[in-house]
């Protein structure tokens, strides 16, 4: 299957349809701003028929309840389920009539249904009007209308497809679905057809299901954006919750729970050897259990069926059983659907395919099926009435209807009474309502009876009252196996907060444990329960009681551990399982593929592998009472036993350095900055406690905020306005006046620690910090005693404490309570050899960290040496890079041997680290030179000094006594031009810069290689010049994350002017200064130019022509851009704008946002 193909096709056709439904609104004076009086008689000239004004007015209605786009994207989407339905039928040939609708035999985009319109014999049909539209050739005209027929035809085979077409969707089918481009020869055209068919090895009913995943994925994106903290409105849940499981999933938790159910009762079933992801114990051996079931008590639901995926494969693994049992396949077909399938869905859209792909897999298993009359057991949850967002109740039904089908019995008021009650806002709630049980045979006997019956409120009666009760009973009854894939969201609306807080208040962190919990309630007391899941819910506080009520009531059969990243539909890591409904079983089977890297297929592979090689060691026999040995209960079924003991018997961590959570501000844009943002003699470094920290008048303290992951030191990167003891962020509230901010363990505010960032993709790294900083919520630290700091940052850094991390959290985000569990040996014995190899390992990453001018100790580059060739500099550079990472990396080794003898886990650790986990830098050429040219613009401007350690100027008073080797560009304004127009043009000050640290007699040869690391091709300077102008400052956004201090004056992409300047020197008149002193000078050298070239071009020869032209060509549009940039910075100039450093780049750089280069 062309999964590309398919998304490609689905994404598009949504916007598409989109638009052209809302076309065909204009057409009926329908906009989303205007909407023409709902009983006109014609629109724009256009008389109406009395069907199409009937029509109108429904749309207007629905409309008006609903909102313009809402009912565009639902009539869309209909109108898409049906096209997909139709073009799976045709390919499959399971069109009643045998016509194609949409291609002809070919499978070219020319409907047989045209060519064979008058020998068509579909209900419905008016013969007269197909004659009448090919006589007028109205070709447009006559295939919409045949469409509709055709529709309207299957609606008595597949009502729950195809249901009448007498509405506004009608009116709004899309118009041109014969041209070239349309959304049907995109469907043709874009996806294979044999991905729609079923007897191709691309091909399966499932088609409909990714069609629908990848069709609502912009939509879907949208809403669970992670930025946006807005809880799901009601209407878009269906969008925020629908996920297409992967197939070989699906296999596994049918085969693994309709399958399990059915082999344990049958000793003698030949089924287990039919499923390929049938799962047994290591040793082979089977439980079985004493039950004679028959096939029809094999009952199975879905309670969120999205497009019934599930459903289908356990029709297939249903039918296994049937025909084993003596059934033929026609016989076991009606059974199925009849006995053994239910499943409901929130989405309607969903609903329709699922019902679709179920009468499809019956019809592949009987051929007759579609005559037999039988219809599955799964709905679109209905509700008999909704709340509107002023509190107001709605009936969705008539009161009238109501009373005619309860006919004075007061046992059916009382049933529907309840049942009404119960489903008031169900799309709210789906399935996770509870639903009283009701006398069913009741309640469908008196449906039975008014279907004879003749009233005006018996359709009604049927429309709205009979769906309500197929609903309610369905998820009101116990069934054999269930088996979903659930909603994955947390952002609840205030609806369903409360609904969730009052009735699963224990189970409430996403909705995916809503029903983990929910479907024990569904399924009977021996019954199976399978998921996919997040796998936070094995690991995370917030689950610990849903993991607590499983392990103490439950059993987990089986369960795969998926590697982090290999789910690439969602972005969450997953986990599938099998769950029994009581603890008749310990011991279950579980994979650990957390090593496999490589997406789902490589997943797949590595079951399969296991299951036919039990032997192999990420494949474990586990007993769940064991999970109680660890605090918390994480489901670390991958933990030996020695691991366990070790869990047992050494203190946590707490006990030693309690891990702290840390100050979360309520606002980081007002009260967070990068260092390098603000004046550093305002940044108070080296306080011991918050009263120092007070009395220093420091506005800045150091703050430790996690970052990417580096072991030993640095990430030291933010500083926090502390100023007055945090007056401001203690301050800090929202406009309904409650306190955003969070200053928590204040206690521990300065003091030596271990810090950590909470949220990494790579492994747990802990950081030196000998005190002065604060510390946030993303960067939680742990306290020790200073003399045993080293020892435990040492442990932390170790294999061991990685091992036992994963056990306790695999996830991304490292928790304090994860943290405080972490079992600590203490030896004594091994201490001073632990503090000596971390003492070297902090001093190895402190020395790189330094080396680079981000860290606030940086003292020059590390190319500054007293060599005469750049080249021989950085030999001598990467010669120390390459011995400070080596001698780093035999450290960690070292303090691993050490930790894996303390603990005695050689049989499961080797002391060996990998190159990409030793976190200090080698020397990279490329990278290396950059930031050397990035040093030497420091020194242009002052920043650094070749005569100064660390930071020459960074904000206060300008000396320029500091600037004696190298003079400091005096106006702080440094052209970046194609070529050297100004005495203080940026490549002239460079070679400058290069001669005055390296001498005049290899001047050549170290700008010549320079330019060969850079890449570049051409002479020396030109390479240079090239790259200031198109990529020193993306390097230097980068390198300062997005807050440059150097800002780039950009006129364009002509490269009619830049100019860089230094943050920390502006000053209000500098734009000014800009303005004349520059941008007019490079006008008038333009028109110069300009001048000269027109005349050379007059008296040149045609060669020499050609190539002037070209050059006159760049210096019109250059002049041309830099005439329009003059008006903008004359605007600003004229303002004679100051800044304050304590906003910060972001705040400053906004203002002048119009005159400076786009930060990427």
């Amino acid at each position: 299957m062309d999964k590309n193909a398919i998304k490609k096709f689905a994404v598009w056709a949504r916007t598409e349809l989109i638009a052209r439904v809302s076309l065909k609104g204009v057409e009926y004076g329908i906009t989303e701003n205007n909407i023409e009086d709902a009983n006109a008689d014609s629109i724009g000239g256009k008389v109406l028929t009395a069907d199409e004004k009937k029509q109108r007015q429904a749309l207007i209605a629905e409309i008006n309840d609903k909102g313009y786009k809402q009912v565009m994207e639902e009539v869309a989407y209909t109108w898409f389920n049906r096209f997909s339905a139709l073009r799976f039928m045709e390919v499959n040939g399971y069109l009643p009539s045998h016509v194609r609708v949409f291609t002809d035999e070919e499978n070219n985009f020319k409907p047989q249904i045209i060519t064979e319109a008058i020998h068509l014999d579909l209900d419905g049909l008016n013969m007269e009007k197909v004659y009448e539209l090919k006589d007028a050739e109205k070709t447009e005209e006559l295939y919409k209308y045949l469409l509709i027929v055709q529709c309207n035809a299957l609606n008595k085979i597949l009502p729950g497809m195809f249901q009448k077409i007498a509405d506004y969707t009608e009116l709004l089918l899309p118009d041109n679905l014969l041209r070239e481009g349309s959304i049907i020869d995109k469907m043709i055209d874009m996806i294979p057809e044999d991905n729609f068919d079923i007897r191709s090895e691309n091909g399966q009913v499932e088609i409909l299901g990714w069609l629908y995943q990848y069709y609502i994925s912009e939509k879907h994106d949208e809403v669970v954006n992670i930025s946006n903290k807005e809880p799901v409105k009601k209407e878009d849940i269906p969008a925020a919750t629908q996920l297409f499981t992967t197939d070989w999933v699906v296999r596994y938790i049918i085969d693994n729970s309709v399958g399990k159910y059915w082999i344990e009762r049958k000793p003698n079933s030949t089924l287990r050897e039919q499923l390929e992801y049938f799962v047994s114990p290591k040793n082979g051996e089977i439980s079985y259990i004493e039950d004679n079931i028959t096939p029809q008590e094999m009952t199975i639901f879905d309670p969120c069926m999205g497009s019934g995926h599930f459903l289908v494969y356990a029709f297939d693994v249903l039918m296994k059983i049937y025909t084993e049992y003596g059934y033929s396949e026609r016989e076991a077909t009606a059974e199925i659907i009849e006995h053994n399938i239910f499943g409901v869905d929130i989405d309607v859209r969903a609903a329709q395919l699922a019902y679709f792909a179920i009468m499809m897999k019956a019809r592949q298993y009987d051929r007759r099926f579609f005559s037999r009359g039988v219809q599955p057991h799964v709905y679109a949850i209905v509700e008999s009435g909704h709340t509107d967002k002023d509190g107001k109740k709605h009936k969705n039904y008539d009161e009238y209807a109501l009373e005619y089908f309860c006919n004075g019995d007061v046992k059916l008021k009382t049933a529907m009474d309840t049942i009404i009650r119960e489903l008031h806002d169900a799309k709210e709630y789906g399935s996770i309502l509870t639903v009283t049980q009701q006398s069913w045979s009741a309640l469908y006997d008196r449906f039975a009876e008014i279907a004879e019956d003749i009233n005006m409120s018996r359709d009604m009666a049927l429309k709205e009252l009979l769906p309500l009760v197929e609903v309610a009973q369905t998820i009101s009854t116990k069934y054999t196996v269930v088996a979903t894939n659930p909603p994955y969201l947390n952002k609840y609306n205030s609806k369903l907060k409360d609904y969730l807080t009052d009735n699963y208040k224990d189970y409430s962190g996403d909705l995916f444990s809503v029903f983990m919990f929910r479907n024990f309630q569904f399924c009977k007391k021996s019954g199976y329960s399978g998921f996919m899941t997040p796998f936070v819910w094995m690991y995370i506080k917030t689950y610990e009681k849903l993991r607590k009520h499983i392990i103490e009531n439950k059993g987990i059969s089986t369960l795969i551990q998926m590697e982090y990243s290999a789910f690439e539909e969602a972005t969450v890591p997953i986990c599938a399982f099998v769950l029994t409904n009581d603890k008749s079983k310990k011991v279950g089977q579980y994979f650990d593929l957390s090593k496999f890297v490589g997406g789902m297929n490589i997943q797949n592979e590595k079951v399969l592998d296991a299951i036919h090689h039990p032997e192999c060691t990420y494949f474990h026999d586990f007993d769940q009472d064991n999970y109680k040995r660890i605090d918390g209960s994480p489901i670390a079924f991958m933990a030996s036993e020695k691991l366990l003991r070790i869990f047992e018997t050494a203190d946590p961590l707490k006990k030693i350095a309690e891990p702290k959570v840390g100050l979360q501000t309520g606002n980081n844009d007002d009260f967070l900055r990068l260092w390098y943002e603000v004046d550093k003699k305002n940044i108070g470094f080296g306080m011991k406690t918050l009263d120092d920290a007070q009395k220093c008048g420091k506005k800045w303290f150091p703050y430790n905020k996690g970052g990417d992951f580096k072991r030993w030191y640095g990430n030291r990167n933010y500083v926090v306005n502390w100023e007055n003891d945090g007056y401001a962020i203690k301050h800090c509230f929202n406009s309904e006046g409650k306190l955003r901010s969070r200053p928590q363990n204040q206690a521990y505010y300065l003091k030596p620690c271990i810090t950590w960032s909470d949220i990494t993709s790579a492994q747990f790294s802990g950081r030196y910090c000998e005190g002065g900083f604060l510390f946030d919520v993303k960067g939680s630290s742990g306290f020790p005693k200073v003399d045993e700091l080293l020892y435990v940052l040492g442990f932390l850094n170790s294999k061991i404490s990685q091992k036992c991390i994963k056990i306790l959290n695999p996830t991304i985000t490292t928790q304090v309570g994860d943290m405080a569990r972490i079992p600590v040996y203490f030896e004594k014995e091994k201490k001073e050899k632990i503090d000596l190899l971390v003492n070297d390992s902090v001093k190895s990453v402190r020395t790189d960290w330094d080396s680079f001018e981000t860290s606030w100790d940086f003292q020059h580059h590390p190319l500054l040496r007293k060599v005469t060739t750049i080249a021989e500099a950085f030999d001598q550079w990467q010669a120390e890079c390459d011995e400070r990472f080596n001698q780093l990396k035999a450290n960690e080794e070292e303090l691993n041997r050490i930790f894996i003898d303390i603990y005695g886990l050689q049989d499961e650790l080797t002391p060996e680290v990998e190159d990409k986990d030793v976190t200090v830098r080698k020397a990279d050429l490329g990278r290396d030179i950059r930031s050397f040219i990035s040093y030497a613009v420091g020194c242009m401007f002052g920043r650094y000094s070749l005569d100064v350690d660390g930071l020459a100027y960074a904000g206060g008073e300008w000396d320029s006594s500091k600037y004696v080797s190298y003079a400091a560009d005096k106006d702080n304004i440094i052209p970046i031009c194609d070529d050297e127009y100004f005495e203080d043009d940026i490549v002239g000050l460079f070679v400058k810069f290069v001669k005055t640290v390296y001498g005049a007699d290899t001047l050549d040869e170290n700008l010549k290689f320079i330019a060969d690391a850079l890449g570049g091709k051409g002479q020396p300077k030109d390479v240079i010049r090239n790259y200031f102008l198109s990529d020193f400052y993306s390097d230097h956004c980068k390198i300062y994350q997005k807050r440059p201090i150097y800002w780039l004056f950009d006129s364009g992409k002509k490269n009619g002017f830049k100019a860089l300047i230094y943050m920390h020197r502006y000053q209000p008149d500098t734009i000014a200064r800009i303005r004349t002193d520059y941008v007019h000078e490079q006008q008038a050298r333009y028109r110069t130019a300009i001048a000269d070239l027109e005349q050379r071009i007059a008296n040149a020869s045609t060669g020499e022509r050609v190539k002037l032209n070209r050059k006159l060509t760049t210096l019109q549009a250059q002049d041309t851009e830099i005439r329009t940039y003059e008006e903008k910075i004359h605007h600003l100039a004229d303002q004679m704008i100051s800044i304050e450093l304590d906003d910060g780049v972001k705040k400053n750089y906004a203002i002048f946002q119009d005159v400076l280069a786009k930060i990427k």
